[in-house]
């Protein structure tokens, strides 16, 4: 077993066993309710495949939860017992990491208890869920407002046809080989480690495997494993371009989610013994802030011009590519990250049947300037993951705000934001 979880056993003691339905309210404690907040979430993931996004607790309470895990109408009642549980907890003169540890578990449990809801059939409006899961509500701006950005696109792109298919045709001269993916994805991950490690401390052992693979609904995904360690797997099912393996090398690990986690696991289960942080379930308003915070890493690591220039320098001589204007795609990405809140709208009226899968396809294939099978892709990953999809977006303009109202050194504001249980709520 991993060396963190044998440290974490020996600091947790006699509490490293199974979690109990907790102590009487009279003697009940933070540390009592996080332990049964872990079960809870433990035994959530038993009955929705992937709800739990990471676990590197002790062994035997993910055991405990495989072996008998409660059915869904217990569980709605078990969340509700923890906020009645952490409202009686006082924090009055406590530190305000302790105030905010106690605010923490509040909005996970009632996220958990909004999922819990879903799962035994409960609908709820596009705005409604990701509300309830995810601590924000996201604006459903008309898909006519984005109508003026893509009459600036279109000028930009010139030619015959539909514009998607002009953007698509243009981005495929920084189409990566298959070939040459892991050299590209390589030289890029190593960038952007160099990159973050120049403002951060990062955990001694922190370390990723990279693999490529097929099928999936997303095109990128960080498998954190605990003890520092990521699993990073790269979706190959559509091409991928040279700008992309930036992207994705800052997204999914530095200073991404790689980072977040490590930096969850060093600051709170390790140095604390906090273990409401060894668990990390998928829809909840820790992914606000770990998919907004990976976007705004982009910018972070490759400030202004710099992610073109190395592009241009590094990622398309190792491609074998030559001549693309880099300059202008550019551009283009900065005009296209304008359209992606229109996501939310198309994904509001397909969720709620007022549109068909057809429709959400050509829709996607317009507003986001991609492919039919790209945006048919897209459609699967609203199938899958609904309302999250927020979280990248409007999770990036948050965290980015948040981050620059810290001061000038915004590499300090992100790892302040990293290795905390600063909310969605607080961003605001």
């Amino acid at each position: 077993m991993r060396a963190l979880v044998l440290s974490f056993l020996l600091f947790l003691g006699a509490c490293a066993t199974a979690p109990t339905a907790g102590p009487a309210a009279s003697r009940d404690s933070l540390d009592a309710v996080a332990r049964d907040y872990v079960a809870l979430i433990l035994e959530i993931g038993e009955r929705e495949p992937g709800y739990v996004d990471a676990y590197y607790g002790p062994p035997e309470w993910a055991q405990a939860a495989q072996a008998n895990p409660r059915d869904i109408p217990a569980l709605m009642q078990g969340a509700a017992s923890l906020t009645e549980r952490l409202n009686a907890i006082s924090v009055a003169g406590a530190e305000p990491a302790v105030a905010q540890r106690k605010a923490y578990l509040l909005a996970h449990v009632s996220a958990a208890s909004a999922r819990l809801r879903m799962l035994s059939g409960e609908r709820l409006s596009f705005a409604d869920e990701a509300e309830a899961l995810f601590g924000v509500r996201p604006e459903l701006r008309p898909l006519s407002d984005f109508d003026p950005i893509l009459a600036q696109i279109d000028q930009l792109v010139p030619g015959d046809g539909e514009l998607a298919a002009r953007v698509a045709a243009f981005r495929g001269n920084f189409r990566i080989p298959a070939d040459r993916l892991q050299v590209v994805f390589d030289a890029s991950i190593a960038e952007c480690r160099r990159r973050t490690l120049a403002h951060m401390n990062l955990p001694t052992n922190e370390r990723f495997t990279l693999a490529f693979v097929t099928d999936k609904p997303w095109s990128g995904y960080n498998y954190y494993l605990g003890g520092a360690a990521s699993r990073i797997e790269i979706n190959t099912d559509q091409p991928i371009f040279t700008d992309r393996a930036i992207d994705l090398g800052c997204h999914e690990a530095y200073p991404g989610h790689h980072v977040y986690n490590a930096l969850l696991e060093q600051t709170f289960v390790v140095e604390r013994g906090w273990v409401e942080m060894s668990v990390y379930p998928l829809y909840s308003p820790m992914s606000f802030v770990a998919e907004g915070s990976a976007n705004y890493g982009i910018d972070l690591a490759f400030p202004g011009d710099e992610a073109a220039r190395f592009e241009q320098d590094v990622l398309l001589p190792l491609a074998g590519l030559t001549g693309a204007p880099v300059e202008r795609k550019a551009e283009l990405n900065a005009l296209v990250r304008r359209l992606a809140r229109a996501e939310y709208t198309i994904a509001d009226d397909y969720l709620a049947g007022r549109i068909d899968r057809a429709e959400a396809t050509q829709l996607l294939s317009r507003y986001m300037l991609t492919t039919p099978e790209r945006a048919a892709q897209r459609v699967r990953f609203i199938d899958t993951y609904r309302s999250y999809i927020i979280n990248y977006g409007l999770g990036r303009d948050v965290v980015q705000a948040w981050v620059e109202r810290q001061g000038p050194d915004h590499w300090q504001g992100m790892e302040t934001l990293l290795a905390s249980q600063i909310l969605p709520v607080d961003l605001f």
